[in-house]
């Protein structure tokens, strides 16, 4: 379908950079959120700026590598911030199960804006990959993440704070690949334009 923008058609290539500037604008506001977040919660629990949570990455996701291509790295972002959307909500399941959650003060309000604001940026990612590819993007297995959490209370409580610096972390992860995009765009579409150029003047 046809996307029109100043009375101009928009081709894939535009399409890709204005769903990647507003892919990144989220994805800055969900990382500015989730900071809100973390300092709510260690005041919540009284925990330190320096509580000890284990190392490693809660995940399951490729490593990072400069060899994958613009699609290859969107996809791993999108498949960590599915995994992370599926441990946020496991993680306020189980917050309001074994410590109560009755009560909706400002912390309860600002997890449940870090939460639509990460659905809002996987949205966004899923309408990228559709736009870069062609087809929508498969829902990646999240069998290997950690969804049930631990039963002993304090463990439990660091297992949520861990949660939510794993937001935090692939939301910086997001701006820094999202960020890259719209250049890398860019210059894809500038080597199409140059090879059919060059097809065309090769034909006269």
């Amino acid at each position: 379908m046809a996307m029109w923008l100043r009375g101009r058609p928009m081709t894939g290539s535009d399409v890709s950079r204005t769903t990647a500037s507003r892919a990144t604008a989220i994805a800055e506001q969900l990382n500015y959120e989730c900071s809100i977040l973390l300092d709510l919660y260690r005041k919540k629990e009284s925990f330190s700026a320096d509580v000890s949570v284990a190392d490693g990455r809660l995940l399951s996701v490729p490593p990072p590598s400069s060899q994958l291509d613009t699609r290859d790295k969107l996809w791993r972002l999108h498949s960590a911030l599915l995994q992370c959307r599926s441990l946020l909500e496991r993680a306020i399941s189980k917050e309001e199960e074994e410590l109560g959650g009755g009560k909706k003060g400002e912390y309860e309000t600002q997890r449940k804006r870090v939460k639509d604001r990460l659905s809002l940026l996987l949205n966004n990612t899923g309408e990228l990959l559709k736009a870069i590819d062609g087809t929508a993007p498969l829902t990646p297995s999240s069998e290997a993440v950690e969804v049930d959490g631990p039963d002993i209370l304090f463990e439990l409580k660091l297992w949520v704070y861990r949660i939510f610096k794993e937001v935090d972390y692939w939301s910086k992860t997001a701006i820094t690949t999202l960020k890259a995009m719209p250049s890398v765009v860019a210059k894809e579409r500038a080597r199409t334009t140059s090879r059919v150029r060059s097809t065309r003047s090769a034909r006269r």
